[in-house]
């Protein structure tokens, strides 16, 4: 019974803090943009007269999208239109439950994990959930009966298709390499040291197969450049009939898979929590020097250095989005079945016979 009141706070605790960084996703995105166009952006919003540089326009975005007027089309089918945007947004919220927030710590006499879910399969955990989540994308599609919607949730399930092959293809090499499928065991694996200096990362290990997942990564959100199932010039998007609350899930949506992409990427490339050169009893410098520290400060830093890996993936995919403009869907998919996937085959070639040497 301790244990499941244990998972249970662990689980509140994790999709809360999901949940809180996704709504401030929406306001670097719009903050960012502004930046970036010379504009001040959305800070309308206001507590006791208070603006904060916008800090509460996502509470302001979340109320309207609450009371705003709820739409279903006649000539669809109601209940699947209404199931779609739940679907999505339960799959991918499930994901963050595999993801490792730091190391095991101490309370009282007890450790306790910083992670939910420790599965053996936890990379497949992870990487199946996001795939069904285009599910609700496909369902939105259908259900609507319009055919640009309709078009949006096909062009979604072809672009899914294509880049999770090449998705699955990028981690296969770093599989061969951290023999595991257990996240957590993962990070455990990049603690190392490469050449008595470099972190023992991912990224170091497999540059090729970190610049494939990114890639795929960023298609499997479907944002700029790769957004064709919601491109507003061309076919509007699988959302076309949703307004509300339901529009706003799908949003949402889109944002925790931006996130869930920085923890992976943070997680797998990166060596998740770990610091380099940081050892449970402080800093170990290669060149011989020490630096005590007591096991909570070593702890505490080890979670913040998740954090702000993962702010820095979630800035950067933010700035990409407002970068490059969007491909033909064509050339989208040259890239995927005639660029990613064959030199995803070559780094599992290349990196095998480096293991097997």
């Amino acid at each position: 019974m301790k244990s499941f009141w244990i998972i249970l706070f662990k689980t509140i605790t994790v999709l809360t803090w999901f949940m809180v960084v996704t709504l401030y996703l929406t306001w670097l995105e719009r903050k960012q943009s502004a930046v970036m166009q010379d504009r001040i952006g959305a800070n309308r919003a206001r507590v006791l007269g208070l603006r904060m540089f916008g800090l509460f326009q996502p509470f302001a975005d979340a109320i309207k999208m609450i009371f705003k007027g709820d739409f279903a089309p006649r000539f669809g089918n109601r209940f699947l239109h209404a199931l779609a945007p739940a679907l999505t947004f339960f799959f991918i919220a499930v994901s963050v439950i595999a993801i490792p927030f730091g190391p095991d710590i101490r309370i009282g006499s007890a450790p306790v994990s910083l992670q939910v879910f420790d599965a053996d399969v936890g990379l497949l955990f992870v990487l199946a959930m996001l795939a069904l989540g285009v599910y609700g994308v496909i369902l939105a599609g259908w259900a609507s009966n319009n055919r640009f919607a309709l078009l949006g949730g096909v062009r979604a399930a072809a672009q899914v298709v294509s880049y999770e092959a090449a998705l699955g293809l990028s981690l296969v090499g770093l599989v061969l390499v951290f023999p595991s499928l257990r996240l957590s065991e993962i990070v455990a694996f990049q603690g190392g040291r490469l050449a008595g200096f470099l972190p023992r990362w991912g990224v170091f290990l497999q540059p090729l197969g970190f610049l494939l997942f990114f890639i795929a990564a960023l298609a499997e959100t479907k944002r700029v450049p790769f957004d064709m199932p919601e491109g507003e010039s061309e076919i509007i998007g699988f959302f076309t009939e949703y307004g509300g609350m339901k529009f706003g899930l799908f949003m949402f949506s889109d944002f925790m898979e931006l996130l869930i992409v920085a923890c992976l990427l943070a997680t797998l490339f990166f060596g998740g929590w770990q610091v380099p050169w940081l050892e449970n009893g402080g800093f170990v410098f290669p060149w011989g020097g020490e630096w005590p520290w007591p096991g909570w400060l070593v702890a505490a830093a080890r979670i913040v250095s998740f954090q702000i890996k993962v702010a820095f993936f979630c800035w950067l995919q933010v700035l990409l989005r407002w970068t490059y403009p969007r491909m033909r869907y064509d050339q989208l998919m040259n890239l995927g079945w005639k660029g990613l996937i064959p030199l995803g085959l070559l780094n599992i070639v290349v990196t095998a016979l480096w293991a097997g040497r």
